[in-house]
């Protein structure tokens, strides 16, 4: 993927830039703007399953991991082909690579762009992983193919790098992506049932590979945000 990052922190752009027949996908309502050289075409994210089976994985997709059912393609009929995204949230823009030697699990939200030979699609997690951040059930996202992937995250974004001697607790909403092969399972924070110091429940990260933590949560900043909203006090 050709592309340039526009604008200052915490409020990039990614601006890609297509050759004839050049193919990008992005999220679901992230467009800023494109060129005439430019067309878009929205689509199910089914897993590659076609017919009633790809409207059936679309449609669990989008309840059991609260992300769009559809996936919009941008193609290009011309050198010089642009379009502009850019995630809702506040915060950086990171390019991850995907190949053969390394496969991405993403939590909800963190998918931007990627080239048209990465996808990104919903598997079954063990039941120890179900309450795994913004996903709410039983599924996570995983990637396949190969190619460059554009996330996005709320404040910076850290890369975590674990090994058999040295694996990680994260509060679940500061989680971006991780390498696939890393294992994690949910446990309390500290305290009998977790919640003495206030942390909740957290994802504990072991074996080999990466995690990328953003710095900021969205929950925390709607929760500071919640007492100075209106109150609807009509009878």
């Amino acid at each position: 993927m050709d592309y340039e990052l526009k604008g200052d922190v915490p409020f990039p752009m990614a601006l890609v830039h297509l050759n004839a027949n050049d193919k990008v996908q992005i999220e679901n309502g992230s467009m800023i703007y494109f060129n005439n050289s430019v067309s878009l075409d929205g689509h199910l994210n089914s897993n590659g399953k076609k017919g009633l089976g790809g409207l059936m994985s679309a449609i669990g997709r989008g309840v059991t991991s609260g992300e769009s059912m559809f996936i919009t393609t941008a193609t290009s009929s011309a050198d010089g082909g642009e379009i502009a995204v850019a995630p809702g949230n506040p915060g950086v823009i990171q390019e991850l690579e995907v190949n053969a030697n390394q496969q991405w699990r993403l939590n909800t939200g963190a998918f931007l762009a990627s080239d048209e030979s990465v996808s990104y699609n919903m598997v079954r997690q063990k039941i120890s992983g179900a309450l795994f951040g913004g996903t709410g059930g039983f599924f996570i996202m995983e990637t396949r193919g190969t190619g460059v992937m554009l996330v996005s995250a709320y404040g910076d974004l850290i890369p975590l790098d674990l090994t058999d001697a040295k694996d990680y607790a994260i509060d679940n909403d500061h989680v971006v992506a991780w390498s696939q092969n890393l294992d994690y399972n949910i446990e309390p924070a500290s305290g009998i049932v977790g919640f003495k110091t206030g942390e909740g429940l957290v994802t504990r990260f072991s074996g080999t590979g990466r995690v990328y933590v953003q710095t900021r949560n969205l929950q925390a900043l709607a929760d500071l945000l919640k007492p100075l909203l209106p109150t609807n006090n009509s009878n």
